[in-house]
């Protein structure tokens, strides 16, 4: 690669984000990580793809299941893992400041 896309900074900023801390030891093997991944998709890029067909597949089974509603009877089961309720509803922790 000609130039670096991530540096340190980089992904200190994305842990802020995701709301992650590392020390500076893992942020810089990371950033290497983050570097070989952009690398591997800037040579997926420079691939000629121009011979190949998008209409070729058209054949493969596009067919879904039909999103049919189901009322879940064993509400005790559901809820059985989830750590707080407030009037029947799961309530979540704020995660957009």
């Amino acid at each position: 690669m000609s130039n670096k896309h991530v540096d340190i900074d980089t992904v200190n900023y994305i842990a802020k984000l995701s709301k992650l801390k590392f020390t500076e030891e893992e942020a810089t093997k990371l950033a290497g990580e983050f570097e070989a991944i952009l690398g591997h998709f800037e040579t997926i890029d420079k691939v000629d793809l121009s011979d190949i067909n998008i209409n070729e597949f058209d054949d493969v089974n596009t067919e879904f299941r039909k999103d049919i509603p189901k009322v879940f009877e064993d509400k005790k089961k559901l809820m059985q893992n989830v750590k707080s309720l407030r009037d029947g509803a799961i309530e979540v922790p704020k995660i957009i400041e």
